[in-house]
């Protein structure tokens, strides 16, 4: 699955999934653009890809502004002069239940989680025009297939990236590039860290492998959507999940 002399930049690199996805795209042959929210976490990052001895730039803005989105990609076509590969990984959670979830709370999660993939797409389709090839991965997440009480915020913005995932492939399809998700369950992350033993046991009865992924599976699998060998596929959305959503 080389990606050598391709382009990529993924959003939300700092630490995590995000992180994983840079490494890997980088161990593949890309040449990668780091953002994250704060410049320092793309940086480090970015370091750590450059001491493995793979070339890569930090790019850090909050890609929920047009502007900063605008200027992210320009900082890649300028320097680099393409961008092949788009990973939306940038997101937040802000659980709560719909009767006490104020306003903020809805909107925040919106910005990041969906208006940032809406964005970011839009200023990557006219780079992967010009050359008539594109990956665009996005990330949503087996909420966004099965919903979870406390958050009908994120499972709102998780199933709308599936929807635009779909309704893109459709209208870029014939310019050789795809557009794919990826809806990981649940990840050994900062996130699951925080769940109690019993809310761990819980998670685990409802994965027939039965243990948790590592950020690792999910950057195999984002790796093999970025490749050539993908061609075929798109409008996919492809579960990261031990079997979680097969029941």
């Amino acid at each position: 699955m080389s990606l050598a002399g391709r382009v990529a930049l993924i959003t939300g690199a700092g630490r995590g999934i995000g992180r994983a996805i840079a490494i890997r795209l980088a161990r593949e042959g890309a040449t990668v653009a780091v953002n994250a929210l704060h410049t320092e976490n793309a940086s480090q990052t970015a370091q750590e890809i450059t001491a493995l001895g793979f070339p890569a730039l930090a790019v850090p803005g909050d890609v929920s502004v047009s502007d900063n989105v605008s200027d992210i990609v320009a900082a890649v076509t300028d320097k680099y002069g393409r961008l092949d590969i788009l990973v939306n990984n940038a997101g937040i959670t802000c659980d709560q239940t719909l009767a006490r979830m104020s306003d903020k709370q809805w909107e925040d999660i919106l910005a990041v989680n969906l208006r940032s993939v809406f964005l970011c797409c839009r200023a990557a389709i006219r780079p992967m025009l010009k050359n008539k090839w594109g990956r665009m991965i996005n990330l949503s997440s087996v909420t966004g297939l099965a919903g979870n009480t406390g958050q009908t915020n994120y499972a709102a913005t998780k199933a709308g990236i599936i929807g635009f995932t779909r309704s893109l492939a459709r209208e870029v399809g014939a310019h050789g590039i795809t557009v794919n998700a990826l809806a990981p369950g649940f990840i050994k992350t900062d996130l699951t860290a925080r769940l109690s033993e019993k809310q761990r046991q819980a998670s685990l009865s409802q994965i027939p492998v039965g243990f948790l992924g590592e950020v690792d599976d999910v950057a195999a699998a984002c790796a093999f959507l970025a490749s050539e060998e993908t061609r075929y596929i798109t409008g996919h959305v492809l579960t990261v999940d031990g079997g979680m959503t097969c029941y």
